[in-house]
């Protein structure tokens, strides 16, 4: 009651979320029912910058493969190996969080009515892993209606032009919507969970190379990850972070039009360029060793930004291979080396020599074939580079093949956060700014398997419970 008897006014925080991938989401609802459970009164608006049906970015276009054991713990070792892939880089305090959190994080999302299996992975064995039943669609509709219940509002086809504030503190956004009129959310918080900047050819031109202006992207929701909160972050003092030249990519049929129709069978043939010539080892590592590093070459290394995987009947034989396969188009399929040639559009002699050579280098014992496992089966074709592993003669009919091209999935340059999704200035934290998932600059060098999607989880989660601690304690706006 204030002096005259009245009652007092209740004051209402305001959250703004923009991006509603996977992490935009479980911050949203994470911090409702935070401040739910803490008494705290709050409103919170989910913004998005495509039209509804096609929100949640890369999100909702992903199998959504998350690095945990069936037990929804981490493996043994994750930080250590997750550091050393980035050549020391990352920031061990941000993937140790990650490591904690995981397990409450699966078992939270479990409680909102999502559905974990563990699939088999492609056919290599790979780390273990679990994925949503029915995909990243499936995840963020069980997140969204919880959304809903919650009462937080969705705002889709809002465009992010600037933060509001400076590099102390972040007081709302500012946008056009899909009339291309201004608009301006006030608010106590913002969540930035917008995705990096593979959608902005421009950005991606200036980052990564001249060759990525064209990058294919990976699914249609991918365009709407256009960098723009990262842009608006940095120009109010946040600190960037990350590897800024590269990105995770991997190699897909340029004829299909599905989301991410990947082709991840080369390991077991052999890649030729328009030349008909040899320029990759296949079998350099597991799939996921080699994925990113062959998209890249194709694009920016390769006339045509093409390439073609050529494998025989063996392929056939090898169980489940299909697994490995998300291209809706049959592959091209001929009965002799010469008629696949001539079906590819290759230079039928170059071709030739190239599979004789490679025939003649392939070992004769071809007993220790594993599809599963770096199997030790080399080949050091003459005017050739090896295959390190795999390494099995192509010479039964039918022959087989499948353009392929890079499609660039993420991004890896991106805001500077700590563990507690807090953006960080040279000041550090700036009080109501906080990010989660893509646009964080965390990656380094290559993408750690699986981990793009369980580090969107759990700091977007993060990301809400923190925004709630630092209502409650006064550091917020």
């Amino acid at each position: 009651m204030n002096g005259l008897g009245e009652p007092q006014a209740i004051k209402v925080h305001r959250l703004i979320v923009v991006g509603q991938g996977a992490a935009g989401l479980c911050a949203a609802v994470s911090a409702m029912t935070s401040a739910h459970a803490s008494g705290v009164d709050l409103s919170v608006t989910l913004l998005d910058a495509a039209p509804l049906a096609d929100s949640g970015g890369n999100s909702r276009w992903s199998p959504s493969n998350i690095r945990l054991q069936a037990d929804h713990h981490v493996a043994p070792g994750f930080v250590d190996e997750v550091v050393a892939e980035s050549g020391g880089l990352a920031d061990r305090d941000y993937f140790q969080q990650l490591a904690d959190q995981a397990p409450a994080m699966a078992d939270w999302l479990v409680s909102l009515g999502v559905v974990f299996q563990s699939p088999p992975y492609y056919l290599a064995k790979g780390p273990a892993r679990i994925q949503p039943v029915g995909g990243g669609a499936a995840l963020l509709n069980a997140l969204l209606a919880r959304a809903r219940d919650l009462g937080i509002a969705l705002v889709d086809e809002f465009s992010l032009t600037q933060l509001l504030g400076d590099d102390v503190c972040v007081t709302g956004v500012v946008g056009t919507d899909a009339q291309g009129q201004t608009q301006t959310h006030h608010a106590d918080a913002v969540v930035l969970a917008c995705g990096g900047f593979q959608g902005n050819a421009a950005m991606r031109k200036q980052h990564l190379g001249a060759a990525a202006e064209n990058y294919r992207l990976i699914s249609q929701g991918t365009a709407y990850n256009d960098g723009a909160g990262i842009r608006a972050a940095l120009a109010i003092g946040a600190q960037a972070a990350g590897d800024w030249c590269t990105g995770h990519a991997e190699p897909v049929d340029p004829r299909s039009q599905n989301s991410a129709p990947v082709v991840l069978v080369y390991p077991y043939g052999v890649v030729v360029d328009a030349q008909g010539q040899r320029f990759f080892d296949e079998g350099a590592g597991l799939m996921h060793e080699t994925w990113e590093r062959f998209a890249h070459q194709m694009q920016f290394e390769l006339p045509g930004q093409q390439a073609y995987v050529i494998l025989d009947a063996k392929l056939l034989n090898i169980a489940d291979y299909a697994r490995a396969i998300r291209s809706d188009v049959p592959p091209i399929s001929a009965p002799t080396l010469e008629a696949l040639a001539q079906a590819l559009g290759l230079p039928l002699a170059a071709l030739m020599d190239t599979i004789a050579a490679f025939n003649a280098a392939c070992p004769d014992d071809q007993h220790s074939f594993d599809p599963t496992v770096k199997d030790g089966l080399t080949s050091t074709p003459v005017g050739q580079v090896p295959k390190s592993n795999w390494a099995r003669p192509i010479d039964q009919s039918p022959f087989l093949a499948w353009p392929l091209v890079g499609a660039l999935v993420y991004t890896f340059g991106g805001l500077k956060t700590n563990a507690n999704a807090q953006v960080l200035s040279v000041k550090g934290p700036i009080c109501g700014l906080y990010a989660a998932g893509e646009i964080t600059g965390h990656f380094y060098q290559l993408a750690p398997n699986s981990v793009a999607m369980l580090r969107a989880l759990v700091f977007g989660k993060i990301a809400g419970e923190q925004v709630v601690r630092d209502l409650l304690a006064g550091h917020a706006v």
